[in-house]
């Protein structure tokens, strides 16, 4: 069941990459290149969620070329890679942009991403996810990571949120 008296209040979204816009699989190139699938229609959930002026910043333990390329491609304007304590560059950056925690949704999969999904306003995790997160989250996607979760996620907060206003 969707939360909509917590959607209402959120103005940035943050996202995990491995499990969230990936299905979590990655292959390996004979150069040593990571190369990962990412889903379409996640990426334009996000550009709309870019275009209506919300916030929107990646925290992620990833740090190979192929994630970078899907962040520039996106224009996501904040992107922090090869981060394993998430909490750090999450309170740093909710200092520097003035927003409180109420504000926020972040999505993730696993343990690492665990303290945001608990501090976010809106914590949302996906069906695949580690248990903890599945115990802690307050949404559980319909699709899994790489298959449409991300998308969900920005039009649930494009649709209940005061600044989406129910645009998609």
């Amino acid at each position: 069941m969707v939360e909509v008296a917590k959607l209402k209040k959120i103005k940035a979204i943050f996202f995990d990459v491995d499990g969230v816009m990936t299905d979590g699989g990655v292959q390996l190139r004979e150069d040593g290149e990571w190369v990962r699938r990412f889903n379409v229609r996640d990426g334009i959930g996000i550009k709309f969620l870019i275009q209506h002026g919300y916030h929107v910043c990646v925290i992620t333990g990833a740090k190979s070329g192929d994630v970078i390329k899907r962040i520039e491609f996106l224009g996501i304007p904040h992107f922090y890679r090869g981060i394993v304590d998430k909490t750090v560059v999450f309170d740093e950056h909710l200092k520097k942009h003035n927003l409180k925690e109420e504000e926020c949704s972040f999505i993730g999969d696993d343990v690492f991403d665990l303290p945001l999904i608990e501090r976010c306003g809106f914590g949302v995790t996906v069906p695949n996810a580690v248990d903890e997160c599945l115990e802690k989250a307050d949404y559980i996607t319909k699709r899994e990571g790489g298959t449409g979760a991300v998308r969900e996620l920005c039009d649930l907060v494009i649709k209940y949120s005061e600044q989406g206003k129910g645009n998609p």
